[in-house]
């Protein structure tokens, strides 16, 4: 395994553990690295260049590629901290809604958002004493044959808190906000795969519909570009011949029937 990999993933574990107080074990396994501890309720698999396909199995995995660990480093390590100690806890009730420019919805999400960030059509943000501790980001409305002709189908592009906060009850606050605006018929979103095989959105009304396929990306660097066959990927090929592949563990489609 490369040393420069295991020496990002070394760090990776040294930071971990003084973030959580705890120790945690580092094992190479075959073809990628495994990080667990008693602190965590998932199990952390890292992944180097040359790994393309993710781990299979039933056990609740964190999956992380190289490139992402190297370009969000300090991100993932708060994504995942956050996930066993507690952050600062805001109350929606406390916050209020509002819409947001796409300006400041964009460095939001690039600050606070592992995902790229989307400037989608409606934007939305809760503030806590004028600061911005959440926002949710919404496409415009899609039209469904087989319903009534005013009932409109929208998507969750992206929904996130602001690193190192909680905010209880944030997302539902501002789905409410948007439903007021826009009255749409239902609210569809994909939730993560790789950080999760279980979406919590079904707490706040959400349905699972399906599992998606995994996604092949080429990966330049750090950044990856998403193809859908055999053509678009030998056309990356032919633009960036010193990519190379990965696919992620696909994602939940889940959706919000509110008509």
């Amino acid at each position: 395994m490369d040393p420069s990999f295991l020496n990002l993933a070394t760090q990776f574990k040294l930071r971990l553990e003084q973030a959580l107080e705890s120790s945690s074990t580092l094992q190479q396994l075959d073809g990628f690295l495994q990080i667990t501890s008693t602190e965590l309720t998932s199990v952390i698999l890292l992944y180097p260049h040359n790994k393309s396909v993710r781990h299979q199995t039933s056990t609740p995995c964190i999956h992380i590629d190289e490139d992402q660990l190297v370009a969000k480093f300090d991100l993932i390590v708060r994504r995942i901290v956050s996930k066993t100690k507690n952050d600062k806890r805001v109350y929606a009730r406390n916050t209020v809604a509002a819409r947001i420019d796409k300006k400041t919805s964009l460095q939001f999400l690039v600050e606070h958002h592992l995902q790229t960030a989307l400037p989608g059509k409606y934007r939305y943000g809760l503030y806590e004493q004028g600061e911005l501790v959440a926002v949710a980001i919404f496409s415009g409305g899609r039209r469904m044959l087989d319903r009534e002709e005013d009932y409109r189908s929208f998507e969750l592009l992206r929904f996130c808190n602001k690193s190192g906060f909680n905010v209880i009850g944030g997302l539902s606050k501002l789905i409410k906000a948007f439903s007021q605006d826009f009255s749409p018929g239902d609210i569809m979103t994909f939730t993560d795969r790789d950080w999760s095989q279980h979406s919590s959105l079904e707490k706040i009304g959400f349905v699972a519909k399906e599992i998606t396929a995994p996604i092949n990306f080429w990966i330049v660097g750090t950044t990856r570009y998403a193809y859908r066959n055999t053509a678009e990927l030998n056309t990356l090929i032919e633009q960036f011949p010193s990519g190379f592949p990965k696919e992620n563990m696909g994602s939940i489609k889940m959706i919000l029937y509110i008509k």
